[in-house]
């Protein structure tokens, strides 16, 4: 702590001398001098390293240790341009099943050409969510004369082949139709932020994510497009419905297969934090996924240029397993291109830096108010004011 015992001392015998002008001098001088060699952050190698240690994810473990402070270069920004348009890992590519494998409790519509007797009898009354065969929780079937088959896992054509082999030894040019009435086997889910949000059927047309999103009525206004989740199985990928309908990125458009869950997230989470040196400190929403530093420094009405340390604008991105510091020097207005291409992500803090000077004095005023009036009050007995 910075002792005040050299200054009273000081104020003490100019007072007595009775130049309080000196006296004004002397503060106006060394107290400057003192605040820079206190101020936090004035030191130029305190800023490779963060100062305090902060918990990092490595080898699978969290552990403590301080975090390299990275300036915000055009290197920097093409590095990170270039890994985001590097593809992001995707279900690996299968090809799309154009025809639909039959499965347990799917319905099937079997009808033989002339031999009635062998079709629903009254079909064209029966409810079409009640005619049919339904496959057996076994994958099997029971049609007379052929007995049970076993169809789960079999297109149309195969139960078809099936049926006519089967009835052939009791008739003579079988000529019959399969068809799926209810599609009720394969199922994938879409959920989050969906206007009818649920299950959606698959059907003898392949399912796609852009597809199913369709069928689930569209994305409501509080949907995050650029970090849509596919969960299949253990694994779960990462889907940019952003680069898919702005850009045209058909890769992110992948084939659904039974029991995925699309997950659609709201935006509500997506927010960044301006504060210090600013004149508006308050919390940003990024929307389709994008906002700049320099766009949040805007948002914030600007930086308080008489008080800010313009070489010390950082961006603190802790939400991660490994925590990054970035600085921005914008003491030249130059700096402001770079800021203008530096992408935020969710949860990034943006802090701008006090100057010593102003960080000092606000310190003094805090902690030596009474102190200081006190001189100046015994000053002005001495001096006569």
């Amino acid at each position: 702590m910075l002792s005040l015992a050299p200054f009273k001392q000081i104020g003490v015998s100019v007072f007595h001398n009775g130049r309080l002008t000196v006296w004004l001098l002397v503060l106006m001088v060394v107290l400057p001098q003192t605040a820079c060699m206190f101020a936090p952050g004035m030191n130029k190698q305190d800023k490779e390293l963060s100062d305090v240690e902060l918990p990092v994810m490595q080898n699978g473990k969290l552990v403590s240790q301080k975090v390299a402070i990275t300036p915000i270069t055009a290197n920097l920004i093409i590095e990170r341009e270039r890994n985001n348009t590097r593809q992001v890992p995707t279900p690996p590519p299968e090809p799309a099943e154009t025809a639909y494998k039959i499965g347990p409790h799917d319905r099937l519509q079997i009808t033989v050409w002339d031999h009635p007797e062998l079709n629903d009898p009254g079909g064209e009354n029966i409810l079409p969510e009640l005619a049919g065969k339904v496959v057996g929780d076994d994958g099997t079937i029971f049609y007379p004369y052929v007995g049970t088959l076993p169809v789960a896992g079999k297109t149309v054509g195969e139960v078809r082949d099936m049926l006519v082999q089967g009835l052939s030894t009791y008739f003579k040019k079988v000529k019959l139709d399969v068809r799926v009435l209810s599609f009720m086997s394969h199922k994938v889910y879409v959920v989050g932020e969906v206007k009818f949000p649920g299950i959606q059927s698959m059907t003898e047309a392949p399912l796609t994510v852009a597809e199913a999103i369709s069928r689930a009525g569209g994305v409501t206004p509080e949907a995050d497009l650029s970090n849509v989740t596919l969960s299949r199985g253990d694994k779960l990928y990462p889907i940019n419905l952003l680069a898919l309908y702005e850009q045209g990125n058909n890769g992110q458009n992948q084939y659904l297969k039974d029991g995925d869950v699309l997950n659609i997230p709201d935006r509500k989470q997506n927010k960044v934090f301006v504060t210090g040196e600013v004149t508006t400190q308050k919390t940003l929403q990024i929307h389709k996924g994008k906002l700049t530093l320099a766009e949040a420094l805007e948002e914030a009405q600007g930086v308080k240029f008489d008080t800010a340390r313009t070489e010390d604008i950082y961006v603190i991105r802790g939400a991660q397993a490994k925590p990054e510091i970035f600085r921005l020097n914008a003491e030249s207005p130059d700096a402001l291109i770079l800021a203008d291409r530096f992408q935020l992500q969710p949860h990034d803090v943006v802090y701008v830096s006090t100057a010593g000077i102003t960080r000092w004095s606000r310190s003094i005023n805090q902690l030596i108010p009474s102190t200081f009036g006190q001189l100046m009050t015994r000053g002005a007995f001495y001096t006569g004011f």
